[in-house]
């Protein structure tokens, strides 16, 4: 035995010594005592007998663990089990399938390769809550804004944690870089950011708080003291250089990204042996008296040998229960047989015939009611279906069952009196019914039921035919379950093969361990042992649990000639051994190894033999046998003579394997697999190997393959697939000239291996744990083996490890899933999911694309307790897994990504050039000429008139005031549906007040400032003209939010301050808040300007009322706040006011008799001028709903609609969201309560984004019931530089019919995702697969112009190209509101020209892409309608990779993922991107969207993502209008100001 640091076999050591240490080591991993407790005490057990010479600390060098290998140290001895009391336990954490020293030693010098060498990966961070089983120090306790002195020392003493644990681990620049390809960040999110080297040197263990040091104070661009900003660079430092080559250079079409097709190496272990031939195995000998049928078998020895045992099972003790003779065998399954076939149904219409199927669900408990149902269904020739009893409705793999069932034609199930009882059942007593399940009868077959045969009635045997004698289930490597159906003739052969193979004899005593319903269980425990008379003792797997040892203790009490085991139970029983002088096998002659295939089962073997070999148990004893469903038995080591020598093993390259190739490895040990042979090939077998993919050609002597077999013991097909069956049972070989070999098909087994010296055959793994990632086969048992050496005796749980491969991008990538042991802490587990990282990349040459710990005894099992693979994946897939710590590491694994694209420089002459070449028109578009008026409008005379003589709202409202008093101009609405109106005369009588109000409290000057702090309301509207009327420039500001100043009041002090405001125009309620205690925690109250209450307002008029002088002068300054987080004001002209007002009017056909319904906030953009300007232009009444009042009376808006029969109305996707997500349920009872919405024509969404398609047509589809038409939601875009570009048209015409239609469909195009990454358009249909659904927005304003330039070299572009749009109109702003006056952006943004082209007019560049697209809709001068689609913000744009993406397609993407994700945001910070992702579910479903979302951005945008960030709904910042703040998300996340759920750093 050896040991880390210590060889104890080389160490006299003496026995009740040893005894203790294995006793301890069962108590480790039991669970009994902690890992510091088990060193501790095991150090003082070693320390007399450790030489002091070595001078090591014994309880960091000695690794617990059993030796699995025959020792030949004369000093060796076995290790003793625990005392009898622990007889019981069932074994430790590591599963001694795959226990094997040598593979250990080749973990641990893999791990140990690069001691020296640091590495600083960032943990992930969790909050404290999220995770019962996380200790309270084990979390990181969230950040505050100001960092204080303890919080600054308790980073830097993670740091040295942190430092301390990478000491074992290997460098990232070895094992973590795979290939990270560079990538460019968008410039809003990385120009002003700076980061420092960050580099960590090698040092010794005493050096620790060096690093902590120089981690603890990089600089990368935010303060030091950000916890997060530390590990990003972390995160950053390990993705620094790439360990794998650079992709090879080739050519990039601009319309497709090329997925990188790895090159083949030229050093690639290639087969050169000769072609294989079939090995045969050796005739299948005839006996004289071999029964016909096996139920000829039965009756014989019912008849001539009735009270010869048959079955014996044993009690939960491991005692003998009960024993069934084959007399009452072969009596009790007459009587079923009878019961069957006569007493089900009547005698014309019996519920069973022959040939039917019918379910046998019996416990593992229960063999002799097994036996007999299944003897009782051949003897009535009906074909029994073994399945599990199903225990609960969330039995994993409970509906594949049922699908079995189903494609079986199911229809009664046998089962027991006492299994009946304890199924899941209704209310009413009925047995539930099973997901997937077809309704069946349950019958019980217990005695009493069974009715005795009458003296005439005999059953039918006849000879062995073709027909099906029983099916046996299968799952495949997703989980769907199969039927293999065996004939009778098959079952029989396969009999008399094992017959011969395994040399049985009558009367024989055979020990059966396995599963009695399938696999080698049921061939050898009831089938072969029926036809040989063998007395069969049954140890069920309850038994085994409770003890170990029973089947070892039976085989010596009934000195049993044969065993049958898998290797589990070789460990239980090594585990549970005791030193007991009464044990002896040497009455065996079989031991043998039903899952001998896995090529791990060698390590268990020769520990099981080391063990009890001076037991009586002899080496030539052990037979491992390979077998599979499809095929049976393939192959069995034969028992040899005593004192033969034993086949040599083979000691094979894992590289060489995992290029199919056979390699004997002589140099690196560390990456070598060991493997044992299976044996001869099956009696009357013929089996070839052949390639696992493709056509069936053989393979080379010196290749790995599938095994195939032609005989007549296999299945005969999978019932009731016969497409499937095909492919599987029918394989005919082929040479390399594509000739096949023959004409007798053989049947694939799903095992790969090859033919060794002396036709023996060698098991490498099988098909269904096969993991095919870049090119290369690796087996998922190898992997399990590599994880459970890295020493997971603190992390993990009993040695529960699973791995699957799932696709991502075009390949595999490898999942491990271990259940975490329940006192295991966090820096534990992460750095044992690291060094497994480490061992697997080093030893098998992959990288792990995710690696997830979930909480002990919570992956599915399977009935025998192992773990469901496929529902394991499945849960994984689906997000359901609940993992309590995870680690991605995508940029390891995932090297097919395309090439960066390398933007070329293209010069202005190239772009004409290629537009000409290419037909492209240039793409430009414009809204109808502005200086023409329609009929309707040139009859009305007092309007023209009104047009002709004021170009000032000011005189417009003065105007309307005189002419038409009465007028209501506003109606205001709130929650209770209290109405307050104000006629033009109301309104302009007020604003006289106002004014006079702001002439002798404010004493401000002409031009000077005004800010405006109201509510949304008709006050708002009235000072808005009282400062027209002083002749001041307002500003509007949202007032701050009573609840939350801290977060709103430091944005209106912002304004205020920007705006040099001379004084503020409030309510009385707002100036309290202002001045409040509340507020001066903020900020200063004491530099407010000066405040004036327009509450109580003076009844004085002013003297005179200000005329500009020019209509250039300002009107107003417009203030906003970027979703870019940049406040931004912009100045907006009289004539730009009175031009954006007529072209408003003309669009929407806007006239005094006309009522429109608004519902949106006041404050800005366009829904400032619809709120306040627009009625007092036009004359229409114009009905205000703060969106406010949503909160309180949801269905206000809508019932407005209703009441007052609204035609148009404005919204925004805040107040449209509002109502689809509180009243998409509600329909009916809004149709109850008489809302009628068919009255609305045209539903507008202001906005200044790109349209959000979904949520309209949600929005369209929820209330169509309502009477909304689809065609009635439309969008309107504008910008900072012109608040409304486009506006929904009423007027277009169809081309196909050329009918007038009020409001058309928008227009909708899907265009290329791929494509409009390289900045190109490329339409596309509906379905396509990377297709973006992109509606219009809205139909171009009167007098706009519009055209779509490339934003680098400022030439206008094709419209088959994405670029700029920049905008040329008489209501385009005038400039930025800047205190300093910065005239270059001012000329850049504003007042800018073409480069080519047309190089005289001035365009105002909108900081938006989008492209323009000809539709077929013709506009009012019978044009062709130019459509304008806005695709999003050139300011967050994302650069990454070369290529352009947005952040609203990666987040819808990312939505899409879990139903538990409420929103999300992305945004970039040094090359790394980052996805915060708002869950609405439980806080144990976190960890489960790492993966999720990962996946969905690689997959669907081609991008590895950096960071996950897990927050709680409403932490994404969003704004009035309802976009998203993604930079102020980023400041608040590098801040460390999000309180996450969980941060997963992505390796």
């Amino acid at each position: 035995m050896a040991d880390r640091g210590v060889d104890l076999a080389a160490v006299t050591i003496p026995k009740e010594v040893r005894d203790q240490l294995a006793e301890l080591e069962l108590e480790l991993s039991e669970g009994d005592i902690t890992q510091k407790g088990y060193e501790k005490k095991r150090a003082k057990l070693l320390a007399p007998f450790v030489p002091q010479t070595q001078n090591v600390d014994v309880s960091i060098q000695l690794t617990p663990g059993l030796s699995s290998e025959p020792t030949s140290s004369p000093n060796a001895v076995p290790v003793a089990a625990p005392r009898q009391h622990r007889a019981h336990r069932s074994g430790g954490t590591r599963d001694d399938r795959y226990r094997s020293d040598i593979h250990t030693e080749a973990v641990q010098a893999a791990l140990a390769r690069h001691k020296e060498e640091k590495m600083a990966l960032p943990m992930p961070t969790k909050r404290r809550s999220a995770f019962a089983q996380s200790s309270a120090e084990n979390c990181t306790p969230p950040d505050t804004s100001s960092a204080s002195e303890d919080e600054g020392s308790l980073r830097r003493r993670q740091a040295a944690i942190s430092a301390m644990l990478a000491q074992n681990l290997q460098s990232p620049e070895y094992w973590i870089n795979r290939s990270v390809q560079s990538s460019s960040t968008s410039s809003s999110a990385s120009s002003t950011l700076s980061h420092g080297d960050g580099k960590t040197q090698n040092h010794s263990q005493g050096q620790t708080s060096i690093l902590a040091d120089v981690l603890a104070h990089t600089r990368i661009g935010v303060p030091a003291h950000s916890r997060v900003s530390t590990k990003i660079q972390q995160l950053l430092n390990t993705l620094k250089r790439p360990k794998r080559p650079p992709l090879s250079e080739f050519f990039l079409d601009d319309f497709e990204e090329i997925v990188e097709v790895p090159q083949p190496d030229p050093n690639t272990p290639r087969p050169e042996g000769r072609q294989m031939i079939p090995v045969k195995g050796e005739p299948l000998g005839v006996v004289s008296n071999w029964p016909p049928a096996l139920q000829a078998a039965l009756a014989r020895w019912g008849a001539t040998q009735a009270k010869s045992p048959a079955l014996t099972a044993l009690d939960i003790t491991g005692k003998p229960l009960y024993t069934l003779t084959y007399g009452k065998l072969w009596s009790r399954s007459l009587k079923l047989a009878y019961t069957l076939l006569n007493k089900l149904g009547t005698k014309n219409e019996p519920v069973l015939k022959p040939g039917d199927r019918v379910a046998l669900v019996y416990p593992n408990s229960d063999p002799g009611m097994f036996w007999v149902a299944f003897y009782g269904c051949l003897l009535a020739e009906v074909i029994p279906v073994p399945i599990e009893v199903p225990l609960s409705l969330k039995d994993a793999g409970s509906q594949q069952i049922g699908f079995l069932l189903g494609s079986c034609g199911v229809g009664l199930a046998l089962t027991s009196e006492v299994c009946l009882k304890g199924l899941p059942k209704t209310q009413n007593g009925e047995i539930m019914q099973f997901k997937g399940w077809p309704r069946l009868k349950w019958v019980v077959t217990d005695t009493k039921y069974l009715t005795k045969p009458s003296k005439d009635w005999q059953p039918h045997i006849p000879t062995a035919n073709t027909d099906t004698a029983y099916i046996e289930y299968k799952a495949s490597k997703e989980g769907t379950v199969m039927g293999v159906a065996v004939s009778k003739i098959s079952m029989l052969t396969h009999c008399q093969a094992l017959t011969q193979a395994c040399n049985y004899c009558e009367g024989e005593t055979l020990v059966n361990v396995l599963d009695f319903k399938k696999d080698s269980g049921l061939w050898h425990g009831v089938l072969t042992s029926v036809m040989n008379r063998i007395h069969t003792i049954s140890v069920s797997y309850s038994v085994m649990k409770a003890c170990p040892l029973s089947w070892v203790q039976r085989v010596h009490v009934h000195k049993a000639r044969v065993a049958m085991v898998k290797c589990r139970d070789l460990h239980w029983a090594m585990m549970a051994h005791r030193d007991q002088k009464d044990t002896n096998l040497s009455s065996l002659r079989m031991l043998i190894v039903a899952d001998g295939a896995n090529p791990w089962s060698v390590s268990s073997c020769d520990a099981f033999l080391n063990v009890f070999q001076s037991h009586g148990l002899k080496p030539e004893m052990i037979c491992p046998c390979a077998s599979s469903p499809e095929a049976m038995t393939v192959a069995i080591r034969r028992p040899g003579a005593q004192g033969t020598p034993l086949p040599a093993r083979a000691i094979l390259s894992m590289a060489g394997l995992s290029h199919g190739v056979i390699r004997v490895n002589t140099e690196d040990k560390n990456s070598a697999l060991t493997v044992q042979d299976v044996g001869h090939v099956m009696p009357g077998g013929l089996m070839c190997i052949v390639k696992p993919d493709g056509p069936p050609m053989l393979c080379k002597t010196d290749e790995i393959g599938e095994i195939v077999l032609n005989s007549r013991v296999g299945g005969t097909m999978y019932y009731g697939l016969p497409g499937v069956t095909k492919n599987t049972f029918e394989v005919i070989p082929i040479n390399s000239g594509g000739t096949p070999i023959g004409d007798v098909p053989f049947t694939r087994t799903g095992l790969l291996g090859f033919v060794g010296p002396g036709s023996l055959v060698f098991v490498v793994g099988k098909i269904e744990g096969l993991l095919s990632v870049s090119g290369r086969r690796h087996n998922a048992d190898d992997l399990v083996a590599t994880a459970l050496a890295v020493e997971p005796v603190k992390t993990v749980y009993r040695g529960r490890i699973a791995v699957f491969s799932v696709t991502v991008f075009y390949d595999e990538r490898v999942v491990i899933v271990a259940e975490q042991r329940p006192d295991a802490n966090e820096e534990d587990s992460f750095q044992w999911m690291s060094r497994v990282l480490q061992a697997i990349d080093s030893i098998h040459q992959v990288g792990l694309y995710c690696l997830a710990l979930v909480p002990a005894n919570t992956l599915p099992k399977t009935h025998l307790g192992g773990i469901h693979i496929s529902e394991t994946k499945q849960h994984f897939l689906e997000g359901s897994l609940h993992p309590c710590n995870i680690l991605m590491c995508p940029h390891t694994c995932v090297t097919n990504l395309p090439k960066p694209r390398q933007k070329q420089p293209v010069g202005p002459a190239s772009i004409m050039v290629g537009n000409l070449v290419a037909g492209k028109r240039i793409a430009q578009a414009s809204g109808r000429d502005l200086g023409l008026i329609d009929d309707q409008e040139q009859s009305r005379k007092v309007s023209q008139r009104f047009q002709d003589c004021y170009l000032f709202l000011s005189e417009a409202l003065q105007w309307r005031a005189q002419t038409d008093p009465d007028h209501v101009l506003y109606m205001l609405l709130n929650a209770k549906v209290q109405l307050s109106t104000a006629t033009c005369s109301q309104l302009h009588k007020r604003a006289e007040k106002i004014t006079a109000a702001l002439l002798e409290r404010g004493g401000i000057n002409t031009g000077d400032n005004v800010v405006l702090l109201y509510p949304p309301g008709i006050d708002l509207i009235a000072s808005f003209y009282g400062c027209l009327y002083a002749g001041c420039i307002p500003v509007t500001v949202r007032p701050p939010h009573p609840q939350n100043l801290a977060a709103t009041l430091p944005t209106v002090r912002m304004i205020i301050d920007v705006s040099k405001a001379a004084c503020i125009l409030t309510t009385q309620t707002l100036m309290k808040i202002l001045r409040s205690k509340e507020a001066a925690g903020c900020v200063n109250v004491k530099t407010w300007p000066n405040i004036i209450d327009t509450d109580d307002l003076p009844r004085k008029r002013p003297s005179n009322i200000y005329k500009p002088p020019t209509a250039e002068m300002l009107a107003y300054l417009d203030f906003s706040v970027s979703t870019t987080g940049m406040l931004t004001g912009v100045k907006i002209s009289h004539s730009a006011v009175n031009a954006l007002c007529r072209s408003i009017k003309l669009q929407c056909e806007l006239y005094s008799s006309r009522q429109i319904a608004i519902c949106m906030d006041p404050y800005c953009g366009l829904g400032f001028v619809l709120w306040c300007m627009s009625s007092v232009y036009s004359g229409h009444q114009s009905i205000l709903i703060p969106p406010m009042e949503l909160e309180t009376s949801l269905p206000l808006w809508l019932s407005t609609l209703s009441q007052y029969k609204i035609r148009d109305t404005f919204c925004s996707y805040s107040v449209m969201e509002l109502c689809t997500k509180g009243l998409g349920t509600q329909t009916e009872a809004l149709k109850a309560r008489g809302v009628n919405l068919s009255c609305v024509r045209s539903c507008v969404v202001i906005a200044e984004e790109r349209p959000r398609l979904a949520l309209t047509q949600s929005f369209s589809r929820l209330f169509k019931d309502l009477g909304l038409s689809p065609r009635a939601v439309s969008t309107a875009f504008g910008a900072r530089v012109n608040l409304a570009i486009c506006l929904q048209s009423f007027i277009l015409i169809s081309v196909s019919f050329h009918q007038g239609t009020a409001g058309p469909d928008p227009s909708t195009v899907y265009v290329d995702m791929k494509s409009l990454r390289h900045d190109r358009v490329r339409l596309v249909e509906r379905g396509a697969p990377q297709s973006l659904p992109l509606m219009e927005s809205g139909t171009i304003l009167p007098g706009v112009r519009v055209i779509i330039v490339n934003p680098e070299t400022r030439g206008p572009l094709g419209d088959s190209h994405l670029g700029e749009i920049w905008v040329n109109s008489p209501h385009n702003a005038s400039g930025y509101y800047t205190i300093c006056g910065e005239e270059s952006l001012q000329a850049d943004h504003f007042n800018t020209r073409l480069s080519f082209g047309d190089t005289e007019t001035l365009w105002a560049r909108t900081g938006y892409l989008g492209f323009v697209r000809r539709t077929e809709l013709l506009d009012a001068s019978g044009d062709r309608h130019d459509a304008l689609f806005v695709v999003g913000s050139l300011d967050e744009t994302l650069e990454l990779r070369g290529l352009r993406y947005h952040p609203i397609d990666i987040e819808t993407s990312v939505s899409r993922a879990h139903r538990s994700i409420a929103e999300s945001a992305v945004f970039t910070w040094t090359n790394l991107l980052v996805v915060v992702v708002e869950l609405s579910g439980s806080e144990q479903e976190a960890l489960d969207l790492v993966p999720l979302v990962t996946n969905v951005v690689l997959k669907e945008h081609h991008l590895i993502v950096g960071v996950v960030v897990i927050v709680d709904p409403g932490v994404i910042p969003i704004n009035s209008r309802g976009e998203k703040q993604r930079m102020h998300l980023r400041d608040s996340f590098l801040a460390d100001q999000l309180d996450p759920i969980y941060v997963a750093y992505n390796m």
